[in-house]
């Protein structure tokens, strides 16, 4: 006997997430009451999580154009032309970078691990092959009673999850910082390559077309799992486990092969993944992008568990789930291959042209809303904001007492540490294409030829707390650097940007301030952002926990290098080599890990980025590095030029002695953190040749040094200051086994 439905309450429209103005539109919406299942989908196409209705606004500042860019923000995933394959066809590269922060502090192996398999879905869609992931986490204090528990969850989700579906995890990022204790973040990227004539969009078309679900069964699982991501977390964070979703790896590396040989037929119409709010958004959304209506059979709906209402097969976020509108005709063929991989195939509805949604289920109509509500007409806010107040220059300056002694002590810090024990556990050579792991950039070779893309995924959190317009410019510049670094094009960026309640006006501001920052790096270094996601309400007020997380506009980088044979690393190649740092030095000491780590400071602004003179230092690499001048190179970041030095060393087993007279105070030379700079070794018979060129491209240089056997040393006015490779080995790669203990031998 099926049990009457619950009267729509105050209290049941609150536990929605809506609030009360927004249930007002839904009334005048409907010109009704809603029903539990209409007022569902209305709570999760309403959700922050799917609608950005806080961000749009200021979404719209961002550059999204450019001659290689084929499809932009507003599909499952960005579009460049990245030239021919080896068969002459062009191809495109398919990428996007999405967030799993709520799920992942919740339950941290599987909330990892669906991000994953949520982001390859985003892009094997649009009929990629998924070549590479990546990721940027951020992490709370390393002594947090829950740390080592969601740090060995989510980096066993992560490699779980990719290293079973078969896709390289080639990069990414990881910081510690107190402001992540209550809300950790867990951003997953996927880049793939697709033939750029065959690349499926989403939108429906084509009354009386079939709509057709493939993949895993649907359950309870992720039931408001937009929502609970639309929210701060409070005191019963652990009460929500039920809303995370349950990932299956090997599902869905059948579901990527179904896919993928459907899509080498003309069946296909429109096609989506089921990812947030699951059949609601990808039915909404394919529908009102065509412009269409949809009329669904729930009945039909594969179903994993018994009794399922059509409000949990609506909300559900069971994985590994797509929807498609195919042509008439092609339905037994479909099947065939669907079965073929074992995975669920069934017709469920039909495209109308009513414009409405429509849901069928035991015979009686559960759901008849209009879609354009739902998406294009989802609320709007231009919520108050107050910018970020400047930080004032610092005062009072410390000098270090000995390089080499606060070089060691920072190689061994949270956010310098080696991350062997992290990526040791990812498999990196899966698919046999992946050409470097651990310099700026990764480097993924286009499949049959001598060209790869590079990607890197970047953000300084702390300079976009000190100073959301600088932060959010040096996010964006910082993967254009790394991309650079080793020789390559930087052609476009994809985004996840996570902050706090936006509510709040200081943190509406960081959100303003940081899109202004990055707006003005992608216009600047022509560098357009083709995808993304927005993330807020990443604050948390458990017991333990911080409130707000930093300001943390996570940047993922792809470009093009058209030789591998001109492409470099960051290690040194031999003795001997002069070092070189090109670009403007300016000992910028404000917001470094040196004055966080050794004084225990966090002031001052952070380093300005010159977006003109980022530009043409970086152009003047990849011009050395296609000349064949540069044998090493590496970007100066956290740490400055002391620890970029050091990582290059590490990296080789090969010194260095840096003999320079220095610029500024000692401090300021090696641990200032200036934007735009790079460390670079050139042959000795293209020295001429390079600084020939720096000065007619307006891009100074300074000598630092030269390479040695095995130890670095800092020769200076009163004394030599230096330290082995063995001792900075020591403390670089100690900080992750000896934090996760036990957990470190699982791996």
């Amino acid at each position: 006997m099926t049990q009457p439905a619950p009267a729509i309450t105050p209290e049941i429209v609150a536990e929605h997430g809506l609030a009360p103005q927004e249930y007002e539109r839904v009334l005048a919406a409907l010109g009704r009451e809603p029903n539990l299942v209409e007022l569902g989908i209305f709570s999760v196409m309403w959700s922050e999580h799917c609608s950005y209705k806080s961000s749009r606004i200021h979404l719209k500042k961002l550059p999204t154009e450019a001659p290689w860019v084929i499809c932009g923000p507003g599909e499952n995933a960005g579009v460049i032309d990245i030239g021919e394959g080896p068969d002459g066809k062009k191809l495109a590269a398919i990428f996007k970078m999405e967030s799993h922060n709520h799920p992942s502090y919740i339950e941290p192996y599987q909330g990892a691990a669906t991000g994953v398999g949520g982001i390859l879905r985003d892009v094997f869609t649009m009929g990629a092959r998924p070549v590479a992931n990546l990721n940027a986490l951020r992490f709370g204090r390393p002594d947090h009673p829950k740390m080592r528990h969601l740090i060995a969850g989510v980096v066993h989700g992560i490699g779980g999850y990719g290293n079973c579906v078969g896709v390289p995890t080639v990069g990414g990022e990881v910081n510690f910082h107190a402001a992540y204790d209550g809300n950790i973040l867990v951003n997953a990227m996927t880049v793939g390559v697709a033939e750029q004539d065959r690349i499926f969009y989403s939108a429906a078309s084509g009354v009386g077309n079939p709509i057709v679900y493939v993949g895993s069964k649907t359950g309870r699982d992720g039931i408001h799992g937009a929502t609970m991501a639309s929210a701060d977390f409070g005191e019963d964070a652990e009460e929500k486990r039920p809303t995370v979703q349950v990932g299956d790896p090997f599902t869905e590396k059948l579901l990527i092969e179904a896919c993928l040989e459907l899509m080498a037929s003309d069946a296909i119409v429109a096609i989506q993944d089921m990812g947030a709010a699951g059949l609601t958004s990808s039915s909404v959304e394919m529908a009102s992008k065509g412009g269409v209506g949809i009329h669904l059979r729930m009945d039909d709906v594969p179903q994993r568990e018994t009794g399922m209402t059509a409000y949990e097969m609506m909300l559900s976020e069971s994985q590994e789930r797509m929807l498609m509108v195919l042509k008439p005709g092609k339905e037994e063929f479909a099947k065939a291959i669907f079965h073929k991989w074992e995975l669920d195939f069934a017709v469920i509805g039909t495209v109308t042209d009513t414009g409405r949604m429509v849901l069928e289920h035991h015979g009686q109509i559960v759901c008849d809303i209009p879609l354009a509500p739902l998406a294009d007409d989802a609320p709007l806010y231009d919520r108050p904001h107050v910018p970020t107040p400047k930080q004032p220059e610092l005062s009072d300056v410390p000098e270090t007492k000995d390089v080499a002694a606060d070089l060691k002590a920072l190689m061994g810090t949270p956010d310098i540490a080696s991350r062997r024990w992290i990526w040791e556990q990812y498999d990196s050579q899966v698919g046999a294409d992946t050409v470097q792991t651990g310099g700026d950039a990764a480097l993924v070779r286009i499949h049959g030829t001598n060209r790869a893309l590079a990607m890197s995924t970047d953000c300084t959190p702390r300079y976009c707390y000190a100073d959301p317009v600088e932060g959010g410019k040096q996010a964006v510049a910082e993967t254009w650097r790394n991309i650079s670094a080793v020789g390559a094009t930087p052609l476009a960026i994809t985004n996840c940007l996570n902050f706090a309640n936006p509510q709040r006006p200081e943190i509406m501001g960081q959100i303003v301030g940081c899109l202004d920052g990055m707006a003005q790096a992608c216009r600047a270094l022509d560098y357009p952002i083709v995808s993304g996601n927005v993330s807020l309400y990443n604050e948390s007020k458990a017991t333990g926990g911080g409130s707000a997380i930093l300001p943390t506009p996570a940047i993922g980088g792809v470009g093009v290098i058209e030789d591998l044979g001109k492409a470099v690393g960051i290690g040194f190649k031999r003795t001997g080599d002069i070092v070189l740092a090109v670009g403007e030095r300016m000992g910028h000491l404000g917001q470094s890990i040196w004055l966080r780590e050794i004084h225990g400071r966090e002031e001052g602004p952070p380093p300005p980025v010159d977006l003109k003179a980022e530009k043409r230092t970086g152009d003047f690499i990849r011009q050395s590095i296609n000349a064949g001048w540069i044998t090493a190179c590496h970007d100066v970041s956290d740490g400055g030029v002391a620890v970029a030095l050091a990582e290059m060393a590490l990296k080789s087993n090969i010194g260095v002695l840096v003999s320079e007279e220095q610029p500024f105070g000692v401090a300021e030379s090696f641990f200032g953190e200036d934007q735009g700079l790079y460390l670079v070794t050139v042959c000795d018979t293209c020295l001429a040749d390079f600084l020939d060129a720096a000065n007619r491209a307006d891009v100074p240089v300074d000598p630092l040094g030269r390479t040695i056997k095995d130890r670095i040393v800092f020769e200076l006015p009163d004394s030599d200051h230096q330290v082995t490779l063995a001792e900075l080995r020591e403390a670089h790669e100690g900080f992750f086994p000896k934090l996760m203990g036990a957990d470190a031998a699982l791996a």
